[in-house]
């Protein structure tokens, strides 16, 4: 049975300082009420992985942002796969459509990313999202399908199982509108649709897809009620501790 999961993506948000007094504040909030049933994760920036990995350990699981492609070498200002797991992290974002808008990255360029990290014990939470035009012009299952086969569909059924997926409609991140819950499902049920078609039932159905763009302690239930929603992936709502434990407890 697939896990729940819910993951804070931090961004270029909290320096150490205001990271580590962020995990404090979630351990605390936590070990008042334990959570056995919902996997953390924590995507913070490369400068912390190494302290968050080790003030949440036995709380929360630590993801990368970024990766690099190449595993060592002349590449100045990228951090390898190799050198994530090192710190205690667990898995690496892969495909955040700021990413792809602002380093304008390929899916060519994410598989090779992906590939990385799993070849270096790391799983992945590979994004995927259209922007408003694609879901205004009706293109937006066409769009999602071709991210999933240019990126993730050349991996093998084992592989395929390290990997979570983040449905993130573009035109729902930090906007404050969010898709419906209906919305979130009929994307989220047909990307399994596409799993199944292209590995098999059992691989459609243990793999986690996270609903992520504006989802608050307002809405996450209603979001996560559906039946192919298996959590999120959070921005900013992860910023503040008593949010993102709220959010934790939604299902």
């Amino acid at each position: 049975m697939r896990r729940k999961i819910v993951a804070g993506n931090w961004k270029m948000n909290n320096d150490l300082f205001e990271g580590n007094k962020l995990c404090g504040d979630l351990k605390e909030i936590m070990s008042k009420k334990p959570i056995d049933n919902v996997d953390i994760i924590l995507g913070v920036p490369y400068t912390h992985l190494k302290e968050t990995s080790q003030l949440m350990d036995g709380f929360a699981r630590v993801a990368a942002q970024d990766c690099s492609s190449h595993q060592k070498g002349a590449y100045t200002g990228e951090v390898s796969c190799s050198m994530i797991h090192s710190t205690g992290a667990n898995y690496v974002i892969v495909g955040h459509s700021e990413r792809r808008m602002y380093h304008n990255e390929l899916s060519s360029d994410l598989l090779k990313k992906i590939k990385s990290a799993l070849d270096n014990n790391l799983k992945v939470i590979f994004c995927c999202g259209e922007s408003l035009d694609q879901r205004e012009s009706n293109l937006h299952f066409g769009h999602i399908e071709r991210q999933l086969e240019e990126s993730l569909f050349s991996l093998s059924a084992t592989e395929m199982k390290n990997i979570i997926i983040a449905y993130e409609p573009i035109w729902a991140i930090g906007t404050g509108v969010t898709a419906s819950s209906d919305q979130a499902q009929e994307m989220h049920q047909y990307i399994r649709l596409l799993i199944k078609n292209n590995y098999s039932q059992e691989i459609a159905d243990g793999c986690s897809i996270l609903y992520g763009g504006s989802c608050k302690p307002n809405n996450a239930s209603e979001i996560f009620s559906k039946k192919d929603v298996d959590g999120g992936l959070i921005g900013g709502a992860s910023l503040n501790a008593k949010d993102f434990y709220h959010i934790i407890h939604s299902f």
